[in-house]
């Protein structure tokens, strides 16, 4: 999926996002995260290592490491043992959030971009929810 350069983008921790936002996630990456992430030098060189998802009005990238995704999916209980989103809990996230085009057009995508290279990201990682 082409990311809409007009969309701010956003550098944040997967546990500080709502829990919407996080069923969203899952539903795309029904198979777990590690094998998305992608990675990219930040303005000071440094690799970093994120989760691209995209809403309506946003460009996330998810700050974690690959140890990180899939500690993350093991503990998440919607995922089955071999990470795998549960079908039960797809399927209640594929009915709540049906009306979502950037959800349909995400699991519709098939194009993996294993790299970016950007400093004009939004870096949010230590802000409170409200």
């Amino acid at each position: 999926m082409a990311t809409n350069i007009n969309k701010p983008r956003v550098i944040k921790d997967y546990n500080k996002l709502d829990k919407d936002l996080q069923q969203q996630i899952k539903l795309v990456y029904a198979e777990g995260f590690a094998d998305h992430l992608i990675h990219f030098f930040n303005k000071d060189g440094l690799m970093i290592t994120v989760l691209p998802f995209e809403t309506e009005d946003k460009y996330y990238m998810l700050r974690m490491t690959e140890t990180e995704a899939v500690k993350i999916v093991d503990e998440d209980d919607d995922f089955d043992d071999d990470g795998i989103l549960k079908t039960e809990v797809k399927q209640d996230y594929e009915d709540k959030y049906s009306d979502m085009d950037h959800i349909a057009d995400q699991m519709a995508d098939d194009d993996d971009d294993d790299s970016y290279d950007d400093d004009t990201v939004d870096d949010e990682g230590d802000d409170e929810e409200d």
